[in-house]
């Protein structure tokens, strides 16, 4: 099953040193059968945006955690420059096996059945340096735009405005040092 990892740079980087990561409570997006339902008329690639979309939107969480200092890096995972999150979204696209659907919680959830391997990898999209400012904007109210705050929704969606840019598994080091 191909599966949409919500992530932040950290957690990019902790994936590139120790070739795996624990994604956050085991979330992870994907075309799941609710999701068909709810979409009825969407194609598999479609479905397949819309499962990035909520990963996306879950990486604004991550960033958040990040910033607020609710979410500790792993030992050996780099330290936030400057003390503050780069303000980009990340979203890992994975093949794994054994995740659990998670209709409780949304149509495209699910919890996979440990962490994932860099050989696992399919892909991973990046916001670009534009987007940085955007989305620290959403990151503060993104809760409250899940919640109908329509002001916040308009900033949200300037952020989500933004297309994630697509690196390959093996160009991820080389963007990371970029960052």
């Amino acid at each position: 099953m191909r599966v949409y990892i919500p992530a932040t740079v950290p957690m990019l980087r902790e994936l590139v040193t120790n070739r795996e990561l624990h994604p956050i409570g085991g979330t992870a997006f994907a075309v799941t059968p609710a999701l068909r339902e709810a979409y009825a008329s969407g194609d598999d690639e479609e479905l397949a945006e819309v499962a990035m979309g909520e990963a996306a939107r879950a990486s604004l969480r991550l960033l958040a955690a990040e910033r607020d200092g609710t979410d500790e890096p792993a030992d050996d995972a780099e330290p936030v420059a400057a003390g503050r999150p780069v303000y980009r979204r990340a979203v890992i696209a994975a093949d794994v096996t054994g995740a659990k659907l998670r209709p409780d919680l949304d149509d495209a959830v699910v919890k996979l059945a440990g962490p994932i391997s860099y050989d696992q990898i399919g892909c991973v999209h990046v916001d670009l340096v534009e987007a940085e400012p955007e989305v620290a904007k959403a990151v503060d109210v993104v809760d409250a735009a899940d919640l109908g705050d329509t002001d916040a929704e308009f900033v949200l969606g300037d952020a989500e405005d933004h297309q994630l840019a697509w690196y390959a598994a093996q160009e991820l080091p080389f963007l990371l040092e970029l960052l």
